[in-house]
Parts: structure tokens; sequence; C-alpha cells
């Protein structure tokens, strides 16, 4: 199997040492790497079962779009984190139908908050609720999503009309052929090393190229 991992964009979320936390990880499993610093290695011709993504603040050109979002309805996984895949391509329609969220904002910077975990969903296992300290991110999402975890805003940090709306945080998302999956949380490789964090965005980067999670291995 083949990963391809694009990196870049804004350096405050430390996409190359965030991406960095995941190489044995997908090693481990049987994929080759392909790193990429450019958007432009959407253009390519090659082949991937995977595509991580960590690019906050992209501008895709048209071309750069098209290219993906077929990659992806096509049938390969797209899959990534935070900023680097939901605030991001805001001029993209179509990859913001593909991810099926985008990120509005984060009232009051990093906060103390819970990720409560869907224990429907078919990634939840031996997963609980879990406590958090770092951006709390309220987005426009779409109904349809598959989610894996939630959080509860107060209304507190000047945003009182926050208050008990109930966001995803963690999702699945079938799209044609492909699978599309996206964590919130991962601001810095601190939060990503969180052990309920960093599982979530495993199993989720294995879901979407369609490899069966081990549950046995979990437990």
């Amino acid at each position: 199997m083949r990963a391809l991992i694009v990196r870049g964009g804004w350096a405050g979320h430390e996409p190359v040492a965030c991406t960095e936390l995941f190489r044995d990880f997908l090693e481990g499993n049987g994929f080759t790497l392909h790193i990429a610093e450019t958007l432009d290695a959407y253009t390519s011709d090659d082949h991937f079962d995977l595509i991580v993504q960590c690019w906050t603040g992209a501008r895709f050109t048209e071309a750069q779009e098209t290219a993906l979002v077929d990659r992806v309805r096509a049938g390969a996984g797209f899959a990534g984190w935070h900023g680097g895949i939901v605030a991001t391509g805001y001029e993209a329609p179509r990859y913001q139908f593909m991810v099926g969220g985008r990120f509005v904002c984060h009232p009051g910077g990093f906060v103390e908050h819970t990720i409560n975990i869907n224990k429907t969903h078919s990634l939840a296992y031996g997963l609980s609720t879990f406590p958090v300290r770092t951006e709390q991110y309220f987005l426009h999402v779409d109904p349809t999503l598959d989610v894996l975890a939630t959080t509860t805003f107060t209304g507190d940090h000047g945003a009182p009309e926050t208050a008990g709306a109930v966001m995803p945080v963690a999702w699945t998302r079938r799209f044609g052929a492909g699978r599309v999956f996206v964590n919130t949380l991962g601001h810095s490789p601190t939060d990503l090393q969180v052990p309920p964090t960093r599982k979530i965005t495993e199993r989720g980067m294995l879901w979407a190229c369609g490899i069966v999670p081990d549950h046995d291995r979990d437990h």
C-alpha cells in the first residue's frame, strides 16, 4: 500500500512534526510513504491508497482541487486533523463538500473541555469520554456525517451564542468510492500524543483506506 502525506501551510500547526508522529505507525501497517510539501502533488499521476493532509490555510488551484476530489471519489482514502483539514481550502467548494466540515472559530483559545465518544460508531471500541485542554473547534458541518466524537459548548469565552451546541470532533464519511476521516483535535504534537486522540487518529487513517482495525490489538 502507498500513502501520500501532504504537509505545509501555516507553521504554527507544526505540519512536519505532527505528520512525523505517525510515520512509524503507517510504515508498521504496511504503507510505503511518500512525502510532499507542495499541493501540486495532487495533480501527479501516482496512485495512493491513502492521502494524509496537514496543510492549514491552503489555497487550492482549480486543478489541485479537482484532482484531489476526483482521486478520493474514485476510491482513495483521505484523512487529516485540526486546521490541516478543516481550516483550509475555504475557496474550494468541492473540497469543502468532500470533507464535510469547515472551521469557524475556537472561543477562548486553549480551554478545558470534554470529548464524548459515540459508542455506536464502528471505531469507538475501547474508547470513552476524556478531557482535553486545547482549542475547542466550532464548525459548520454536513448533517450526514458519521460522528465518532463530540464536544458540547458552554457559551463561555465571549461566545454565548454557542451555549449548548453539540459539535462533531471526529467523523467518518463515505465519498463516492472513497472514505474521508477528520479529527479536529491535533493543534500540536503534544495534543496528538494524548492517548485517546492518537488512537482516534490512527484508527481513522486505517479506516480511510479500508483497513479493518484489529480489535484484539487495541484492548
